[in-house]
């Protein structure tokens, strides 16, 4: 008795790649989708975050950090401030998702005590969708 090998034929396979294409092509979208919404929302936790270690800064020394003492305000006590605390955070302040520093500027442009905002994915004030900014106004 002799036994016949079975293989896929050619138009097998093709229909095969075909299905994989189009699966791809519709989930592909909505990956890339979510990966963007994932980010905004990492920044703007991220400047939520980092607007209560400012709060928690201000109780401590009356004065939340000028703008040339940044951020870092909250792992290093700067020189002229009394009643530092700190470190308000042990982690190193790390920048947004896209790899940009957050901008922090106190009082903020509108007379707010302080502003933090990430310029987005194009690292550039302004833009819409992924280059919008996101702030913690």
């Amino acid at each position: 008795m002799r036994r016949q090998k079975r293989a896929f034929t050619l138009i097998e396979m093709l229909v095969v790649v075909l299905i994989l294409a189009i699966l791809a092509a519709l989930i592909v979208p909505r990956v890339v989708n979510r990966t963007s919404d994932a980010k905004r929302a990492k920044a703007a936790s991220d400047i939520a975050t980092l607007s209560s270690l400012l709060q928690q800064y201000r109780v401590d020394t009356d004065q939340f950090p000028t703008t040339e003492q940044g951020l870092n305000a909250l792992r290093v006590q700067p020189g002229d401030v009394n009643g530092w605390r700190g470190p308000y955070t042990q982690k190193e302040i790390a920048g947004d998702p896209w790899q940009n520093e957050y901008v922090y500027e106190s009082p903020g442009p509108d007379g707010q005590d302080f502003i933090i905002a990430s310029y987005g994915a194009d690292g550039a004030p302004g833009g819409e969708g992924d280059n919008s900014d996101i702030t913690s106004e």
